[in-house]
């Protein structure tokens, strides 16, 4: 998907589809998260379509539960739920910010006619 450090920058309209296509990307796996918890509030805890679709996004966002969950399985269900949320959290932000940061690299790199590090090629 990205170029190597011998390679060129690409052009910004390049780069900036290449942000498109991430920010896509990172609303498909927010609406399959959000809709994991959807499912899963209306089964385990008994919640309506609108309750759980509420429940769902503020753990996803981060806000934390609406509702009390009163059976176990809604505990259970809530909690897993809440550290998978976590996860889908760091990994939209990994995915929103690979571009840039690997285009802030690369240019890091276009710096050093020799690709290698110093000067006379040596390591640090």
């Amino acid at each position: 998907m990205f170029e190597n450090k011998r390679e060129k920058v690409v052009p910004l309209p390049v780069f900036i589809r290449r942000v498109a296509l991430t920010l896509l990307l990172t609303l498909g796996v927010l609406a399959v998260a959000l809709g994991i918890g959807v499912v899963g509030y209306h089964a385990f805890a008994g919640l309506g379509w609108v309750d759980s679709t509420l429940n769902a996004s503020m753990i996803l966002t981060g806000m934390g539960p609406v509702d009390p969950m009163h059976t176990t399985g809604a505990k259970l269900f809530a909690s897993a739920y809440a550290l998978f949320s976590g996860v889908v959290f760091l990994t939209a932000v990994g995915i929103i910010l690979a571009p840039v940061y690997h285009r802030m690299l690369h240019k890091f790199h276009l710096d050093d006619p020799a690709g290698e590090g110093t000067k006379d090629n040596k390591p640090d």
